[in-house]
């Protein structure tokens, strides 16, 4: 199998173009793929195909092997992909994803490639959008969540996927590897959820560690830090634009008039290659 290898600050995929591969089974493929010690190793499987509503279809695979719904930072790097591998002359696109039509575009400047800017949709705030438990349609705003008797003040926001927002005055000081888990399979989100631990710095920049579902602690979260800059806002933290600092690097937020959420950030191949083990 044919297979090339990205991340988006450090959080990484590997995209295998659907229209030529052959996968029987993507969620057993994902767990050998992106094992880092007897596979590529990666957040993430990624497979590009064919779509009837949209430019491309995407679909995305944890590394437990569980699918996700949408992911930011793929969704840059399978923009740059499907451009410079030749599937699309477009520098505008749409992807279908489950949780709805995504729309990347790449930015260039000069005829160089500067950043790719991704439309992220609107922020989804009812608890039965997210999904959490509680009355459907009220939102969870700065309310607390009791895990092994610590409270947290907690935010949650959908972008297509569920996310628990937690301001603290020092995100180094968090154990992430521990209460990462915990919230993510806490009963409040009966499809679990991903988790960010966030410390805003000023009204323009947060830093923020990621717990993802699915994958656990990664390097960066495009949807986490989409969401992290609506529950900011929500909060009175920050403004509506932006730069959010990740262990991986930097991604620039806004929060758009039209209530659509558009982050940029970089999109980098690392190799390509042949994967020889049976799938």
């Amino acid at each position: 199998m044919q297979f090339t290898k990205w991340h988006g600050q450090g959080n990484d995929f590997v995209i295998v173009n659907g229209f030529q591969e052959k996968i029987e089974d993507y969620a057993q493929a994902a767990v050998k793929i992106c094992d880092r010690h007897f596979g590529i190793g990666a957040d993430g499987l990624v497979i590009v195909g064919p779509s009837q509503v949209a430019d491309f279809r995407m679909r995305i695979f944890n590394s437990d092997g569980s699918e996700a719904e949408m992911c930011g930072n793929v969704t840059r790097c399978v923009a740059r992909y499907v451009y410079e591998y030749g599937l699309t002359d477009k520098t505008k696109i749409t992807l279908e994803t489950l949780a709805g039509p995504i729309k990347p575009e790449l930015i260039f400047e000069n005829g160089v490639l500067r950043t790719v800017r991704v439309d992220m949709g609107e922020p989804r705030l009812k608890r039965a959008q997210i999904p959490m438990i509680g009355e459907p349609d009220s939102e969870a705003i700065n309310v607390p969540l009791i895990v092994n008797d610590k409270t947290y003040d907690i935010t949650c926001v959908s972008m297509g996927n569920p996310h628990c927002i937690i301001f603290v005055d020092d995100v180094d000081e968090i154990n992430l590897a521990a209460v990462g888990p915990l919230i993510e399979n806490h009963p409040t989100f009966p499809r679990k959820t991903n988790v960010e631990f966030v410390q805003v710095l000023n009204d323009h920049e947060m830093r923020m560690r990621v717990w993802e579902r699915g994958a656990g602690i990664t390097l960066a979260c495009g949807t986490g830090a989409s969401a992290t800059l609506v529950a900011a806002v929500l909060n009175g933290k920050t403004g509506r634009v932006a730069t959010i600092h990740l262990d991986g690097g930097d991604l620039v937020l806004e929060w758009g008039n039209d209530n659509h959420v558009y982050m940029s950030g970089p999109a980098v191949e690392v190799f390509r290659g042949e994967y020889l083990l049976s799938l």
